[in-house]
């Protein structure tokens, strides 16, 4: 038996698509992945929840020259080792309750049909171009080379190891011949210029269009804005083809070229959605996609996709004469303990790293909680990760059923009562529904989780306040005991209701509890007269060793040597000569330069600063070392003391006003002269011959060191 509380949130029933980025099927699923999928998955399974026609449809983007590769070097086909990386993934989406109504590859049947369609269509109506273009090429692989393959320095910013397309440091884009400094990424080898025949999509033909869609609110004014960036620069044709050798699908009519991997990506949605369509007849397929569809589709992407996604992709669609997204939300990076994810600390975690330690329900509610609409980073720090589960998960919401649970299962037969003890409170909570719903429509759903557990707040003050376990001691209080329990259980089930969408698993849980299936049209109404089943523990508190486990798990070692094609044998040179005494750098991460490679993320993590020497001066009885005050800023507010071995080259007077590098996260030395609390580089053979990396003039005191 149940008691309603009326509400206007009724809202008419909607065809929906959705989709997640395709991920690459070159490696793992990660933390980073993650949060896109559950991002998407909260958001579909609350759709599904208030009753609409929603398919959520995801594919593994299975095409490109590090696919080809990577096969090459493993010794398999492409195609085993594309469907051998599907199967890891749709096990790891599985295991964190990610729920696709289909997960597909581009290589598929379907997606060639449609790729060789919106091309034909798109060459019929004259958007498609060729000409003659100079390409880089790998002499020593003899191969053209993809734009990632290509890196350099940004033709934009002069920041260097860019990559061939995109500038990391300023967002520019640009034409891999562009790039300077340019190297191979496969070989080494510096690459050459050859004449190839490319295929063009011609984009600027759709401007007009694009500018009135990116500005109609199917994208968040942040993304909005950076592509007017776009518009003022002026919309170039988009080379959608590459040369063999390349795994991917032959354009039509052109033997030999193949359609660029980012022209078939996103037609992946619309094969991964015909597959299912082909496994489900109930399914129309043109009502979604028809260009004068009703339904809704939505992509969920990351911002570093954006221009792909809405630029290209719309173009594409219009040209092709299909409908265009209702909407592309993107969000924004995954940073672990405020930084990159790092594989030497731990850091750069798999999910299914993840899931051999920790309950993926967990990760899915710290997601919510910290997600909001805007194109935020959202960074995991590991201790508020735990802290906040067991505070609002096992502290809060569970804590509700488990103190009032054993008085209704123990003293009144598991029967809720009939009674309302608090209406106010009750009201309060149930009402609540209608503004959650808006604030998971809307994506903002870390809004939604503090509401959720201020409510959550409320319901256990209520309960404080009642003591319902010093009432039961009095034969007169049974019944008053019943109706706070009673009001209790019900309230935890209506906050249950409204976390479905993010803890599908204890959402089950709780309905095997409760004898009640969690619909979110429940949350208008109370259990009275009801019988509930005998309370089990639902969630385990999060335990900080299980996350140190799961870091260590995650760590790589500092010489562990990634596999590559070709390794050249070492050159002798010369080490630099580094006083005991000294803090010139040499070694700082204690690994010897000849004999043992690191990681770009471990030298990632000096820290490189030009600093300006305001005072040096000499060590009594040391021969080798000078003292020099060192200013990271340029009113000299910050100073550092370093003592460096470099005496034999320089007098104390001849340094004060140069500028120079220095680490500047290294930790303090205690030496017998003093604090050194940093390294300068310097680098030579010794004697007279040793420099100190003196930048070029100009610079200013406190500019990190690219």
């Amino acid at each position: 038996m149940s008691t309603e509380i009326s509400s206007n949130s009724s809202s008419q029933k909607r065809k929906i698509l959705v989709t997640c980025a395709l991920p690459y099927a070159n490696g793992s699923i990660h933390l980073g992945h993650l949060l896109e999928h559950i991002q998407t998955d909260i958001w579909v399974r609350f759709q599904r929840m208030r009753g609409h026609e929603t398919y959520f449809v995801c594919a593994d983007d299975a095409h490109g020259t590090p696919i080809m590769l990577k096969a090459q070097e493993l010794g398999i086909t492409p195609e085993e080792m594309i469907n051998a990386v599907r199967e890891e993934h749709m096990a790891d989406f599985n295991d964190f309750y990610i729920s696709f109504d289909n997960y597909h590859s581009t290589h598929s049947d379907e997606n060639k049909a449609f790729a060789s369609e919106i091309y034909n269509r798109l060459h019929a109506s004259g958007h498609i171009k060729t000409r003659i273009i100079s390409q880089l090429f790998d002499p020593e692989k003899e191969m053209f080379l993809p734009d990632r393959f290509v890196k350099g320095t940004c033709p934009k910013c002069k920041e260097e190891d860019q990559n061939g397309d995109s500038c990391d440091s300023c967002g520019a884009t640009y034409s891999p011949t562009e790039v300077l400094n340019p190297r191979s990424v496969v070989s080494g080898a510096t690459p050459i210029l050859k004449d190839s025949e490319h295929y063009f999509f011609d984009l600027p033909a759709f401007e007009q269009m694009l500018k009135d869609w990116t500005r109609s609110g199917a994208l968040q004014e942040e993304m909005a804005n950076k592509l007017a960036e776009w518009f003022d620069q002026g919309l170039k044709q988009w080379d959608i083809s590459r040369d063999a050798p390349y795994f991917g699908f032959e354009i039509p009519n052109a033997p030999g070229k193949f359609f660029y991997v980012w022209l078939d990506a996103p037609i992946g949605y619309m094969g991964s959605f015909k597959n299912l369509c082909n496994k489900n007849s109930a399914i129309d397929f043109d009502s979604f996609w028809n260009e004068n569809s009703d339904a809704e589709l939505y992509h969920f992407i990351g911002k570093d996709i954006i221009y792909f996604h809405s630029l290209f992709w719309p173009a594409m669609l219009e040209g092709a004469g299909y409908r265009k997204p209702t909407s592309v939300y993107a969000h924004g990076f995954v940073t672990v303990n405020g930084a990159k994810m790092s594989k030497s600390k731990g850091t750069f975690i798999k999910g299914r790293t993840y899931l051999d330690h920790l309950n993926p329900e967990y990760l899915r509610y710290y997601y919510a909680a910290k997600l909001t609409h805007r194109i935020d980073d959202l960074d995991l720090n590991l201790e508020d990760f735990a802290q906040r589960v067991n505070s609002d998960l096992v502290g809060k919401v569970v804590n509700i059923a488990s103190r009032c649970a054993s008085f209704i299962t123990k003293r009144f037969d598991g029967m809720l009562s009939t009674n309302i003890d608090d209406q106010a409170l009750a009201n309060e909570v149930m009402n609540a529904g209608d503004s959650i719903a808006a604030l998971y429509e809307s994506r903002d759903f870390g809004r939604a989780m503090r509401e959720i557990m201020a409510l959550a707040d409320k319901v256990n003050e209520y309960i404080a306040v009642k003591e319902p376990w010093q009432l039961i001691k009095n034969e007169s209080k049974q019944q008053e005991v019943q109706d706070i329990c009673s009001l209790g259980i019900n309230m935890f089930r209506t906050l249950m209701i409204y976390l479905k969408p993010v803890l599908p698993v204890l959402a089950d849980s709780t309905s095997a509890f409760l004898n009640d299936e969690l619909i979110w049209e429940g949350h208008k109404t109370l259990l009275k007269d009801h019988k509930i089943n005998k309370f089990k523990a639902l969630l385990q508190r999060v335990d900080m060793d299980k996350i140190n486990a799961m870091t260590e798990a995650s760590k790589e070692s500092l010489t562990t040597n990634t596999v590559k094609e070709e390794k050249p044998a070492k050159k002798k040179s010369k080490k630099i000569k580094v006083d005991d005494n000294s803090a010139a750098l040499a070694d700082p991460l204690g690994i010897d330069p000849i004999s043992e490679e690191i990681q770009f993320d471990d030298f990632a993590k000096i820290d490189l600063r030009i600093a300006k020497i305001i005072n040096a001066e000499h060590v009594e009885k040391a021969d080798k070392l000078l003292k020099l005050t060192l200013a990271l800023d340029e009113l000299g507010e910050e100073t550092r003391q370093v003592f460096a071995g470099i005496k034999s080259a320089y007098q104390p007077e001849a340094l004060i006003g140069k500028h120079t590098v220095m680490v500047a996260n290294l930790a303090p030395r205690k030496m017998r002269f003093g604090l050194s609390e940093g390294m300068v580089l310097a680098a030579g053979p010794g004697g007279e011959d040793l420099w100190i990396l003196n930048p070029e003039q100009g610079a200013k005191a406190g500019m990190r060191v690219k």
